[in-house]
């Protein structure tokens, strides 16, 4: 009896063991649960991936939907959590039509047709823009026939070429913009290469009338041309003097021949220019007084002489002696006088002096 009783006790033993070994082996799952494997690490960092995601999907797909916190914009504090390890990029606005924005897009800057390569505006000296009545001569170098190459521009400052399709408009275009934009229009061929020249022109004319031996209408083959070359071409008279320039808007101007600065002046196309005789010369007078006939105020020419001044005025009287004084006006306004003899200067002895305007002649009385 004693040894079925041992042998109770001993399995009872055995079986309390067991139960708490089975005990601890339960409360040790869940914390090996928490340690999961690297699979199971990415499963989470793609919840496409996830078992968890695809049950919950087949039973109703009741994923809780984002929160608006994700939407929430970027503070300073909260910045530094929504972005990601690659370094963040700065975004400059740039102002649309600006060099800069041009180049973001992918567009070259274009030059500008009224300037040459340095930036500079050119000199409408060195320029022509075509105009209605000009005859241009278009040569297209890929062409095998022999087609007109002389087209006029009509009214309305259009160009019928055929190769373009419809009219093109080009008044107030340099050739070298003209050669652009047919250039751009011609299909027929894949790289046409045009050269275009003005054969005649007509557009741009001026008038000249006065002292000018060859008057009339005259072309400008520029955008402007010096006066002088115009000049040239209508031929002045002699006793011309003066150009009156009257501009298409209105203004005036008034050039002095004679002056070879004031010839360079530019004419524009519709300039009416007239040539005068330059004006009369101010009147211009001597003086003379003591022993002559008629003294006074007397009128002075130029080249007049001392006994041509004396004569002017009548004559010595018989009481004149052979000195004359002549005062001038010097540069510091005080006056200089000098002493001839009218008997040297009459014999030939010594030269007959030259008078200035303003000249003061007195002839001396002589002594008895």
């Amino acid at each position: 009896m004693k040894k079925v009783l041992f042998v109770l006790a001993i399995a009872l033993a055995f079986s309390a063991q067991g139960i708490a070994a089975r005990t601890q082996s339960n409360n040790i799952v869940p914390a090996s649960a928490d340690k999961e494997t690297p699979t199971k690490i990415e499963d989470k960092a793609n919840p496409a991936n996830d078992p968890r995601n695809k049950k919950s999907k087949k039973q109703g797909k009741t994923a809780t939907p984002p929160t608006t916190a994700a939407a929430t914009p970027l503070t300073p504090d909260n910045s530094d959590a929504a972005t990601s390890d690659a370094p963040s990029k700065t975004m400059t606005s740039v102002p649309n039509g600006t060099p800069a924005s041009n180049a973001a897009a992918g567009e070259e800057p274009k030059a500008n047709p009224a300037t040459n390569s340095s930036g500079a505006t050119p000199l409408p000296t060195s320029i022509y823009r075509v105009g209605v009545g000009d005859v241009l001569d278009i040569r297209l170098l890929n062409a095998q026939g022999r087609e007109s190459t002389l087209f006029s521009v009509m009214a309305g400052g259009l160009l019928e070429y055929p190769l373009a399709g419809d009219p093109v408009p080009v008044a107030g275009l340099t050739t070298d913009e003209v050669d652009a934009r047919l250039t751009s229009l011609i299909k027929l061929y894949e790289n046409p290469q045009i050269v275009v020249n003005v054969r005649e022109y007509a557009s741009h004319t001026v008038i000249v009338a006065g002292l000018v031996n060859d008057p009339g209408t005259k072309v400008l083959r520029r955008e402007a041309m010096p006066l002088y070359v115009v000049l040239a071409e209508a031929q002045l008279k002699a006793e011309a003097g003066r150009a009156s320039i009257m501009r298409a808007d209105g203004q005036s101007l008034d050039v002095n021949l004679s002056d070879s600065k004031a010839t360079t002046t530019l004419v524009l196309p519709g300039d009416v220019i007239t040539i005068t005789a330059p004006p009369p010369a101010p009147p211009q007078f001597f003086y003379v007084g003591g022993q002559v006939a008629s003294p006074g105020q007397k009128d002075f020419h130029v080249g007049l002489t001392l006994t041509q001044a004396v004569l002017a005025s009548g004559g010595t009287t018989r009481f004149a002696g052979s000195k004359v004084k002549v005062s001038r006006q010097g540069a510091d306004g005080r006056l200089v006088t000098t002493e001839h003899n009218l008997k040297q200067i009459e014999a030939g002895k010594i030269p007959d002096p030259v008078l200035q305007p303003g000249d003061r002649l007195e002839v001396g009385r002589g002594s008895w």
